[in-house]
C-alpha cells in the first residue's frame, strides 16, 4: 500500500464510497450543495469518532492544522465548525443509516466463520437495548420525564462476530416489546432475548415464522405440564421440560408446546429459568449458549466507552441519528479492518492504535507489527476492488 498516503487515507480505503454515493444520491444528500459534500461531512464524523472529539470546534481545530493533507485524506470542502452543524441538522441522516447498513452486510460476512460455544450452525442474534441520556433542555423531542430526556438504541446482534445487523434509535420512553414489531424473524435462526422481551403474542410470531428463541421466564408463568426428561444435576441442570401454558391470556396467544429449562448458575449463585421452542438441541447447550446474549450488553459498553454517543455535536434528531450511524459505521469498520488485515489486536487496541496514527504516512500494517497477517491483494491496491468482487 502507498506509504505516501496517511493512515486515515488508507483506513478510508476499506468503505465502498460508490456505495455511499449511491445512499447520498437516493436521499438527494448533495442537492444545492456546492461545497462540503455529504462525504466531507461523513469523514468529518468519521474522524471525530476515530479521534473521540469532543465538539465541533474540536474537530475544525484538529482538521486545520493538518490543512495540508486534508485533500488527500479525501475531504473537498472546507471544514468549517458552522457548516459542519448546518449539514448535521439538515442532511438526511438516512444516508449515513444506509450505508452502515452495508458496511454491516460486509462486516458478517467476514465474520460468518466464527465458532460459538457450544457449536451450532444455526445463526444466533441477541436482542437488547441500551439508554442514552439527554439534557431536557437541549433535548426536548426526547423527552422521558419531567426532568428527564432519553434515547434508547436497540439492537440486534448477529453473536458470530458481535456485528449489529439491526440497529433502532428511538424515544427513551418507547418500550422495548415494539422493537420486535421491527424484527423479522429469520427462518430456523435462534434469537436470544431477556425477559423484558416476553411477549407471548409476539414469540408466537416467530415460531410461525420457524425462527427459534431463547428467553428468559418470569415466575408468575403459568402452564401445564407434558413431559419431564432427566437431566445431569452436576451440570448445573435442574429440569428440563415441556409446557403448554394456561393462563387466561398466555394460552391464547402462544397455544403451542415449549421447552421450559431450569438452571443454577454456580458461578452466580442464581437461578435461570428458560422457555424456548428449540427441541433438537440439549438442554446444556441452550444454557450456555443463552450466555452468549451478553455479547450484545459488551457491544453497548464498548460503543459507550470509545465512541462518541453520549455527548452530541447537535441537539436536533437529525443530528443525532447521523452521529449515532456514523458511530456505528465506525465500530463496523473497525471490525472489517480486523479481519481485513488478519489482526490479533482486540476491537479497543485496533481502534488506539488508528488513533494515534491517522496522520502517519506509512503502509498501515506496520501500525499493527508483526500481528498483521494480510489479506491478499491489499498491498498496491485498493481493498474495496476486493470487497465488491
Amino acid at each position: 500500500m502507498n506509504s505516501g498516503r496517511t493512515v486515515f487515507a488508507q483506513v478510508m480505503d476499506f468503505l465502498p464510497l460508490p456505495e455511499f454515493q449511491s445512499c447520498v444520491d437516493r436521499y438527494q444528500g448533495d442537492y444545492k450543495v456546492k461545497s462540503f459534500s455529504c462525504l466531507d461531512q461523513f469523514l468529518c464524523l468519521v474522524f471525530a469518532q476515530l479521534t473521540s472529539c469532543e465538539s465541533l470546534r474540536d474537530i475544525e481545530t484538529c482538521l486545520r492544522v493538518q490543512q495540508s493533507k486534508l485533500y488527500h485524506m479525501g475531504f473537498r470542502g472546507r471544514v468549517s465548525r458552522n457548516t459542519l452543524a448546518h449539514a448535521n441538522q439538515h442532511r438526511d441522516w438516512r444516508v449515513f443509516a444506509e450505508f452502515a447498513q452495508g458496511l454491516i452486510a460486509r462486516a458478517r460476512a467476514l465474520h460468518r466463520d466464527e465458532k460459538l460455544v457450544p457449536d451450532l450452525t444455526e445463526t444466533v442474534y441477541a436482542i437488547d437495548s441500551t439508554t442514552i441520556h439527554l439534557c431536557p433542555v437541549l433535548f426536548p423531542w426526547a423527552q422521558l420525564r419531567r426532568s428527564r430526556s432519553a434515547l434508547k438504541v436497540h439492537t440486534l446482534l448477529d453473536v458470530r462476530g458481535s456485528i449489529p445487523a439491526g440497529v433502532c434509535v428511538a424515544s427513551g420512553a418507547t418500550h422495548d416489546l415494539h422493537y420486535l414489531d421491527q424484527v423479522r424473524p429469520e427462518a430456523a435462526a435462534i434469537y436470544l432475548l431477556d425477559r423484558g422481551y416476553l411477549d407471548f403474542a409476539r414469540l408466537a410470531e416467530f415460531t410461525q415464522a420457524s425462527a427459534q428463541f431463547i428467553i428468559r421466564a418470569k415466575q408468575v408463568t403459568q402452564f401445564d405440564l407434558l413431559a419431564c426428561r432427566p437431566v445431569d444435576f452436576a451440570t448445573g441442570l435442574r429440569s428440563d421440560q415441556t409446557i403448554v401454558l394456561n393462563g387466561p391470556r398466555s394460552a391464547g396467544h402462544y397455544p403451542h408446546p415449549l421447552r421450559r429449562i431450569q438452571y443454577s448458575d454456580a458461578k452466580k449463585n442464581v437461578e435461570l429459568i428458560f422457555l424456548t421452542n428449540v427441541f433438537l438441541h440439549g438442554p446444556l447447550e441452550i444454557a450456555q449458549l443463552y450466555r452468549a446474549r451478553w455479547r450484545v450488553e459488551q457491544f453497548f459498553r464498548w460503543i459507550k466507552q470509545h465512541l462518541r454517543i453520549q455527548a452530541f455535536y447537535g441537539t436536533s434528531p437529525n443530528a443525532v441519528q447521523s452521529q449515532v450511524w456514523v458511530a456505528i459505521a465506525v465500530y463496523v469498520l473497525v471490525a472489517i479492518v480486523k479481519k481485513r488485515l488478519g489482526l490479533e489486536h482486540s476491537m479497543h487496541e485496533i481502534l488506539q492504535i488508528l488513533r494515534s496514527t491517522l496522520f502517519e504516512k506509512r503502509p498501515i500494517v506496520d501500525c499493527f507489527g508483526s500481528s498483521a497477517g494480510g489479506v491478499s491483494g491489499l498491498q498496491g491496491g485498493d481493498p474495496r476492488v476486493h470487497d465488491e468482487q
